[in-house]
């Protein structure tokens, strides 16, 4: 004879990640942003969840809605030992403010640098490998004990992204969140000021995408926002992406 359920039981949540996701859009899909946020970070459905942040221009949104919700919540800042030191600083003066109590610092082997980049200079002529190395391969460690993470998706960033859900299936074990998705530019512009959050310091002085030093420059008035970013080049990829647990190659118009 089965016993009824008691209040104290735990419910096995559905081993299938698809039908975790699919139930987590349909449970949240007239939430705003922040209950997203909340709700995603207390869902049983979700399970262990990291924030992956670059500390770049926009990235202090997330970090505040974080920061009231659940400030013990892991966040990964890849530190790809080429970053500008205002990113550094930022990162540090942001975090202290906030409150944010398990900030991880994630940076490539020792090893691997010596054997792939021993002079520092593969940027120079292989920026996807660089990439690879320094933050793709390191991130997808990181992350490999974590049932889901959140990124700062959006839908306006690219036609391709015009039907982005809060949540999505990343691997056949984790899933990705993506509390920001419905938000446009002046979405985020109100909320940091609303809330007086510290911008990075090199907004102001002409770089609206932030990534490493020596890959990024100032952007001018009227150019694209994202074309300081390996400026020059046929590079593609704009931000960290898996399928099948794997770095993969993303176009410009369909980067985080």
């Amino acid at each position: 004879m089965t016993r009824p359920a008691m209040q104290h039981d735990v419910i096995p949540r559905p081993s299938d990640i698809e039908t975790r996701v699919a139930n987590l859009n349909a449970r949240y899909k007239h939430h705003a942003a922040f209950a997203v946020m909340e709700k995603a970070l207390r869902d049983p459905e979700v399970g262990n969840v990291a924030l992956v942040s670059s500390f770049g221009a926009e990235s202090v949104v997330l970090l505040h809605m974080v920061s009231v919700i659940a400030p013990g919540t892991p966040v990964l800042f890849v530190d790809t030992l080429m970053l500008f030191q205002e990113t550094l600083d930022y990162q540090r003066d942001v975090s202290r403010s906030l409150g944010l109590t398990d900030v991880r610092t994630i940076i490539a082997e020792q090893a691997a640098l010596d054997l792939e980049d021993p002079d520092g200079t593969l940027h120079q002529f292989n920026t996807d490998a660089c990439c690879t190395l320094r933050k793709t391969v390191p991130l997808e460690k990181a992350l490999s004990g974590f049932d889901a993470w959140i990124t700062g998706r959006k839908r306006f960033q690219a036609s391709t992204r015009a039907a982005l859900d809060f949540f999505e299936v990343e691997t056949p074990t984790r899933m990705k969140i993506n509390p920001l998705a419905h938000w446009g530019r002046e979405d985020l512009e109100e909320y940091m000021v609303e809330n007086r959050l510290p911008r990075h310091p090199l907004v102001a002085k002409g770089y609206p995408s932030i990534g490493c030093a020596p890959c990024t420059s100032p952007v001018k008035p009227g150019e694209d926002p994202r074309s300081g970013r390996w400026r020059g080049q046929q590079k593609t990829e704009c931000g960290i992406h898996f399928i099948g647990g794997k770095p993969v190659r993303v176009k410009k118009d369909t980067a985080a």
